[in-house]
């Protein structure tokens, strides 16, 4: 599953916060959630992927082996090998996308890590923040939002929907438990 309370929500917290903030005062959060992309290769697949693929290209080079159509074809197999190990290394970098959620008794802060973009931040007060599940018409199905601070941010956009919808009813529980 790619997303991991690091602290999970247990219950109410101690203080209320009313005289000072908490997460000022550098207490701990109450709660702390990872989301990631899935990934469905790891990283010896993507190497055993690739070596199966320079097998079976090497097999009809066989014939051509000391003949000039070798060198008309080779640098079109070397160009198919390379372009898939661009594109599959692209992809992992793309998967190092990571969103942190950090739930405070009066402070909400969400992160979002991004390879090639500088981080994005979202702070909001938990007791304003609404867990909004877009069932249709946003950009993928049940697609989440927070709302309630400055702006209205997306959570979780690249989990799978079943797990999207999993995470809105944590999320709701989670802020309960906060207020």
């Amino acid at each position: 599953m790619p997303h991991d309370w690091v602290r999970r929500p247990d219950g109410a917290p101690e203080r209320s916060g009313a005289l000072r903030p908490s997460w000022a005062a550098g207490d701990a959060p109450l709660a702390e959630l990872h989301l990631w992309p899935y990934r469905s290769l790891p990283r010896r697949g993507m190497a055993a992927f690739l070596a199966a693929t320079c097998a079976f290209a090497a097999v009809p080079l066989v014939g051509a082996l000391g003949t000039p159509v070798l060198w008309w074809v080779l640098p079109f197999v070397a160009l198919v090998v390379g372009g898939l190990w661009l594109a599959l290394g692209r992809s992992y970098r793309d998967g190092e996308t990571i969103e942190v959620l950090r739930l405070w008794s009066d402070r909400v802060e969400l992160i979002r890590h991004d390879p090639r973009r500088a981080d994005r931040h979202w702070t909001a007060n938990p007791f304003w923040i609404r867990v909004v599940d877009h069932a249709t018409g946003g950009p993928v199905p049940h697609y989440l939002t927070l709302a309630g601070g400055p702006r209205e941010v997306e959570i979780g956009a690249f989990l799978p929907e079943d797990e999207r919808i999993a995470l809105a009813e944590e999320l709701r529980r989670a802020f309960a438990l906060a207020r």
